[in-house]
């Protein structure tokens, strides 16, 4: 399953983008893009699957998403009648000077925080929702206003959790990144078919020992690890389209179907059957 990357711009009259019920139910949309979102949905029970993370959420749900983090849209497959509150906003939103200023440090510590996916219950949810849903009434500088005791909110709320642990800083030079970048392109382009070590080190232009050294350096996994981590995210994203186990299986490149799923049951927990009917909506 393709990831697309959405190009977003802020309003008009704002310093961000503000999107109210999108109609989205029917559009399996797995995208990414480098602002921050807040997403508030009331009235809906449905997927929550955020990078890595998969979950159910009930009746409602609140979440602050970094950038670049894949993520579903919240309404895919929700019948009922429901709200959905989405606020869009480049991590300078306001100047980076900002944020610097002292009484702003938890505010930057919850945007530290959402580099991994941050998820709120309890009161916090049910507070800020409907500040959230009041946005859209108020004047431009009044929403702004508004925007930021949301954000003063979330940042003392200890009613959270992280949907993906703990944000790693990436203290690596710019060389190794686009030897990366490109090792993910690859596998992203040809994870459906058998991919070979020599020929991710010879794109890589590292002899094969080397590269295996420099990719377990990189993300914490072998290769092969890392190959069938990515391949069973895609084949949970086919499951939720309702596609069969078998089906999965074949287009995320596992080699039989009882492989894939010992593999699945490694990195989930579950059995693809026990993941498609957990996740049923």
């Amino acid at each position: 399953m393709k990831i697309q990357f959405e190009e977003i711009h802020p309003d008009s009259d704002s310093s961000f983008h503000l999107l109210l019920t999108p109609q989205l139910s029917d559009v399996f949309l797995w995208h990414y893009h480098p602002e921050y979102e807040i997403v508030y949905i009331e009235g809906a029970n449905g997927t929550r699957h955020v990078g890595e993370h998969i979950s159910r959420y009930e009746g409602s749900d609140l979440v602050f998403i970094g950038p670049n983090i894949p993520h579903l849209n919240f309404d895919y497959g929700v019948k009922t009648e429901h709200q959905k509150v989405v606020v869009q906003l480049k991590a300078d939103f306001l100047g980076t000077a900002f944020w610097q200023a002292p009484e702003c440090q938890a505010i930057a510590g919850l945007f530290e925080r959402a580099r991994s996916g941050v998820s709120f219950y309890g009161q916090t949810k049910q507070t800020v929702g409907q500040q959230l849903k009041q946005l859209a009434q108020l004047p431009p500088f009044e929403r702004l206003l508004q925007l930021l005791f949301i954000f003063k909110t979330l940042a003392v709320s200890t009613e959270s959790s992280s949907l993906q642990g703990k944000a790693v800083t990436n203290a690596y030079n710019l060389s190794e990144q686009l030897r990366l970048k490109r090792v993910n392109q690859f596998i992203a382009e040809n994870y459906t078919r058998k991919i070979d070590i020599p020929e991710v080190a010879a794109l890589a232009n590292l002899t094969e020992a080397a590269f295996c050294r420099y990719f377990k350096r990189m993300t914490q996994l072998t290769f092969t690890q890392f190959v069938n981590q990515y391949r069973v995210n895609q084949a949970q994203n086919l499951l939720l389209s309702n596609h069969t186990v078998t089906e999965a299986s074949m287009a995320c490149g596992f080699e039989s179907l009882s492989y894939f799923n010992k593999i699945f049951r490694r990195i989930t927990g579950e059995n693809p059957i026990q993941f498609k009917k957990r996740h049923r909506i």
